[in-house]
């Protein structure tokens, strides 16, 4: 899109800048050019913006794009699309595809594919091991050289304390973060519910708190040994926040994600509302959804600033996927085109906190990864910065439909349900693109 656009009467909110106040914003072609009360611009398109949020298009440091590999489950080009619809202009693609990218012409072709299909900004995540197998390390230098921003096994943990820390000396030297999906496979082998009440009433092998734990208390005494920046991704559990608080309080380079789907839901959406179990394999995630207690202490995580970004860990699926016993459901949640108004939900409802949480969504994520080092003024809305912008109307109420989503993967256990605020516009790189509530 070329020319200006103004966005007129607005509630504006830049964490990254601290602005929270009704103005209007210009953009010309790609970026910002003006942020200010009572903008005049004769020549711009005006979009009437009044009685509607307007904030930096959304960061995603989680998400699964499928391809090249799994294009059945969902392609860069439908889940981009299904980015767009959930306000996120920027996401990190996760490595678990096949080929796996763990060398630099594995991520080249990725790249090719990402500029040819994506409608998003997407930043690769390389792999730390070869072929995520665990055995041995990835060409990690190779790997920043060809444009990853982070290193990652995906659902793969490091289990090798010895072979992870040499990840981190190196990703250390090469100024790069490692994602870490921190589990102890030993102990949450077969499970697919959190060990407790629910998956003791279903009869369902349990994954053990303890399994997050162990590994997130590991990885944080083999990041200070070597001095590395280390992202824990998707936590679940209340003692794995106050691990992360107590090394952030020590000083330690750490950050670390939290799902929508941990922060609105519970192990007790496995079983359904009704008398009879449900056995919802859409509710089947890893890490699994946990108790009321853990989803309060995440929320408390986000609210006080331990948990830096609020990450989708967006895992679309095909419809064969799901459909089976639970044991064998494969775990993930397709859940672009409902975190924005998870989000604003749980903050109609008073448990979150508005400005932690849309931190958690732009800047945060920036500064995690380091991204504003390769986008200078992303997760803004800075002069000069790209025009990545989001329009959310935040008290509309709309039932959640996933057979209008434009993800390949319609696997959300949020199906007929209530949520207040949507996504009504969304601005990538200068171009608009409108919407309502569960539009087409």
């Amino acid at each position: 899109m070329t020319g200006l656009t103004l966005f007129s009467g607005a509630h504006v909110i830049d964490p990254a800048n601290g602005i929270d106040a009704k103005l209007d914003v210009l953009v010309d072609g790609p970026v910002i050019a003006n942020v200010a009360a009572g903008i005049a611009a004769d020549d711009a398109r005006v979009v009437d913006a009044t009685g509607l949020l307007l904030l930096p298009g959304f960061v995603d440091l989680h998400a699964h794009l499928r391809e090249p590999g799994f294009e059945q489950k969902g392609t860069i080009e439908t889940e981009t699309a299904a980015a767009l619809r959930g306000g996120f202009t920027t996401i990190c693609a996760m490595p678990n595809t096949d080929p796996a990218p763990d060398d630099a012409s594995t991520v080249e072709a990725l790249k090719g594919r990402i500029g040819r299909d994506a409608h998003v900004r997407v930043f690769p995540i390389g792999c730390i091991t070869r072929e995520r197998a665990g055995l041995s390390l990835a060409e990690l230098s190779e790997l920043a050289d060809a444009g990853c921003v982070a290193f990652s096994d995906d659902g793969h943990p490091v289990t090798s304390p010895r072979l992870f820390r040499n990840a981190l000396a190196i990703s250390r030297s090469l100024g790069i973060p490692i994602s870490e999906h921190s589990d102890d496979p030993a102990l949450s082998a077969g499970g697919v519910a959190h060990e407790g009440r629910v998956s003791e009433r279903l009869g369902l092998r349990g994954y053990p708190a303890a399994a997050e734990i162990n590994a997130v208390a590991r990885n944080i005494e083999l990041a200070e040994a070597t001095g590395a920046r280390l992202h824990l991704a998707h936590l679940s559990c209340a003692r794995s926040v106050a691990l992360v608080a107590d090394a952030r309080a020590r000083g330690l380079n750490i950050t670390s994600e939290v799902t929508p789907s941990h922060l609105f839901l519970t192990e007790d959406a496995i079983a359904g509302p009704g008398r009879e179990p449900a056995y919802d394999t859409n509710a089947r995630i890893n890490p699994p959804l946990r108790t009321e207690e853990d989803r309060k202490a995440l929320l408390a995580g986000i609210n006080d600033g331990t948990i830096d970004a609020i990450a989708t860990d967006h895992a679309p699926h095909a419809t064969e996927d799901k459909l089976c016993e639970f044991d064998h459901a494969a775990p993930g949640i397709s859940c672009f085109e409902t975190a924005a108004a998870t989000i604003l939900t749980l903050i109609d409802r008073g448990e979150l906190d508005p400005a932690a949480a849309w931190a958690a969504l732009t800047i945060n994520p920036v500064r995690a990864f380091g991204l504003q080092h390769r986008v200078p003024g992303l997760g803004t809305l800075s002069v000069g910065a790209p025009a990545d912008l989001v329009l959310l109307a935040s008290s509309e109420a709309w039932t959640v439909d996933p057979a209008r989503f434009v993800s390949r993967g319609r696997n959300t256990p949020l199906g007929g349900i209530t949520l207040t605020g949507h996504v009504r516009a969304v601005m990538a790189s200068g171009k608009l693109w409108e919407m309502g509530a569960n539009d087409d």
